[in-house]
């Protein structure tokens, strides 16, 4: 077993971000849907790269549970991080790039192939589009799931994405089991409306064996809830969840739990890219969660870490984040 004790244990896929500013017109006539996330091929985003012809604006150790995970670390805490990454140039990068931000990984997360790569398009209005070539990452399985550090974590993580995948989803079935068996709490990011809609069996798979903690925002509670009203996608939330956060933009959050919807105010400030701040909120609530903060005071330092990323491009903060006491009480 591990002896280092962990606030969060996550799986996730391993993605080296690439984000491009974009105008919207040229997002049309490169035919993406905006505002979404689709899975290409190599070919196609490789096709796509060519089109935009400018440099990429930033770029960094990505996919989502690894966003958040890294968030956690910024503030303080301690993370490990299971995934599966090419032994490549990518693959040597995104390991470094892991282990610059504070976050344990491990060698044996590495086999012969292309490292996944997410292209993030970046239009005037702060929204994100994501086309992502996993790669590699795309044969995660059980294989790569680390019983003894699940045993010395507070929390387990796990990425909605991966249901995409049968190998993806037997991963998070593990992982999920194993974190019954040491008495750990589980969390489970829902990802994305598309990824909600589109593998719902398997999300309802997942959320039947038990969800201490759910993270989603409004559009992907009201696709898990099939309503079309804020409030009553978020309460129709009590019923499959202990306790979930539906995050809604520039209007901060909705902590449900208990069958009441307790709101969480946002912070008002200039977005310029809203890409990670799900992942950076999530962050937020969880070291919140782990550092003996109250499920409200953690929403807060959850709104504050996601204000702090959508006044910058990119998914990782420029600067550190600072004492999240002092955050939690001026924002509360």
């Amino acid at each position: 077993m591990s002896s280092v004790q962990l606030d969060v244990y996550g799986v996730g896929h391993a993605l080296v971000d690439l984000q491009y500013k974009i105008h919207t017109e040229k997002l049309l006539q490169l035919g993406v849907d905006k505002g979404v996330m689709s899975l290409v091929d190599n070919q196609q985003q490789s096709a796509i790269i060519g089109q935009i012809n400018t440099q990429p604006i930033a770029s960094s150790s990505g996919g989502s549970a690894a966003n958040t995970m890294i968030a956690i670390a910024s503030l303080g805490g301690k993370t490990f991080y299971s995934c599966l990454i090419g032994q490549d140039e990518m693959g040597n990068f995104y390991q470094e790039d892991l282990r610059k931000a504070g976050v344990l990984t491990s060698e044996l997360h590495r086999k012969s192939g292309s490292t996944g790569r997410c292209v993030v398009l970046i239009t005037p209005d702060a929204d994100r589009t994501l086309l992502t070539s996993l790669g590699i990452s795309a044969s995660i399985s059980p294989d790569q799931i680390d019983e003894s550090r699940i045993s010395s974590c507070s929390y387990v993580y796990l990425e909605g994405y991966l249901l995409s995948s049968e190998n993806g989803f037997n991963a998070c079935l593990l992982a999920q089991e194993l974190a019954k068996k040491h008495n750990k709490k589980i969390s489970l990011t829902l990802s994305d409306p598309f990824m909600v809609s589109t593998f719902s069996d398997r999300f309802s798979v997942i959320l039947n064996n038990g969800i201490d903690l759910l993270f989603c925002n409004e559009q992907e509670s009201m696709s898990l809830s099939n309503k079309s009203n804020r409030e009553r996608s978020a309460m129709a939330l009590s019923t499959k969840v202990d306790t979930a956060y539906v995050t809604c933009g520039a209007d901060g959050a909705l902590l449900v739990r208990n069958n009441k919807i307790e709101k969480i105010d946002g912070l008002n400030v200039e977005a310029i890219d809203t890409n990670g701040a799900g992942d950076m909120f999530a962050g937020g609530v969880l070291y919140g969660l782990t550092h003996s903060f109250n499920e409200y005071q953690s929403g807060c330092l959850g709104c504050y870490t996601a204000a702090q990323i959508v006044q910058q491009y990119g998914a990782r903060l420029e600067k550190p984040i600072g004492n999240a006491a002092q955050i939690i009480e001026g924002n509360i």
